[in-house]
């Protein structure tokens, strides 16, 4: 299949339908209970725990760099403490059983053990064949571990793996841009499509004085403007940024074909609406305020 067989676009369409369900476990309150039952219980110390675990007792530096747009402070007042509170291993494991509960609690036992959700899970585990593990370390992590049987787990799993491959390569094009990591969510932010100030500084540990600077530097650059939106040259920034990391995630939707990659957004938009008319995600998460 070439690329010219796939709209520009589609495979970010279908990576953003998919990362929509995956995002929902990280606000669902069963992530917080498994992970209290470890002994893990502050709220950035859970985020830390799940997403990193894939990758083993890692410290504060890996953690980081990986995550990329976490203040190195916040990152290193919790890792590595929390691999002597829970083993990756049982976090993994706590990690599965909460998405298993929200899952049910968001979309219902008929969605589940739908044919459609069980198409959804074989398709995109057959894009996830196409990833790439260069350079790419929390993807590669993760394609480690075992696909789970049931298909809501197992689709789980792999728009986990869509979601860091394509991740893992936006790092990339951010650092080829020039945009350190809070530098690239003020960017993001002032698209109106990525948190809010508010909810950057208290999930990321980020001050406002910090956001402030980030917006100083790239209005320097010409990126912003004094109101905190893109500039032009923002703006074609921003495009270049997503279109290079199309380009660099494309292998997975190549895999699927056109067809494929329509059915899959098709399945995947509609689960992700569900689980966001379920209340998946806080109501003041996205915008520029």
């Amino acid at each position: 299949m070439t690329t010219a067989a796939l709209e520009p676009r589609a495979g970010r369409r279908c990576h953003n339908m998919l990362n929509t369900l995956h995002a929902a476990s990280y606000f669902a309150p069963e992530l917080g209970t498994e992970l209290a039952a470890l002994g893990i219980t502050h709220p950035r110390a859970v985020n830390f725990a799940v997403r990193a675990a894939a990758l083993g007792p890692v410290g504060a530096g890996a953690v980081t760099a990986t995550f990329y747009n976490y203040k190195h402070d916040l990152v290193a007042r919790h890792v590595p403490a929390i691999w002597a509170v829970a083993s990756p291993e049982d976090v993994l494991a706590a990690r599965a059983r909460a998405v298993d509960a929200t899952l049910r609690r968001l979309l219902g036992e008929e969605v589940l053990t739908s044919p459609e959700m069980a198409e959804a899970a074989r398709l995109a585990l057959r894009a996830a064949e196409a990833c790439s593990r260069s350079a790419r370390p929390l993807y590669s992590a993760h394609a480690d571990l075992p696909v789970p049987e049931e298909p809501h787990l197992a689709y789980f799993h792999a728009a986990t793996l869509l979601r860091e491959h394509r991740g893992d390569g936006h790092l990339a094009v951010l650092v080829s841009a020039g945009l350190d990591g809070l530098e690239a969510v003020v960017t993001h932010t002032a698209t109106g499509k990525g948190m809010t100030p508010k909810w950057v500084c208290a999930t990321r540990g980020w001050t406002r004085e910090d956001w402030d600077a980030a917006s100083g530097r790239l209005r320097e650059r010409g990126l912003v403007d004094g109101a905190g939106g893109l500039t032009p040259q923002g703006v074609a920034l921003r495009e270049e940024i997503e279109s290079e990391t199309d380009r660099l995630d494309r292998a997975p939707y190549e895999q699927l074909g056109m067809e494929g990659v329509a059915r899959l957004t098709e399945l995947g938009a509609g689960f992700a609406r569900a689980v966001a008319a379920a209340g998946a995600f806080p109501g003041d998460l996205i915008g520029k305020g």
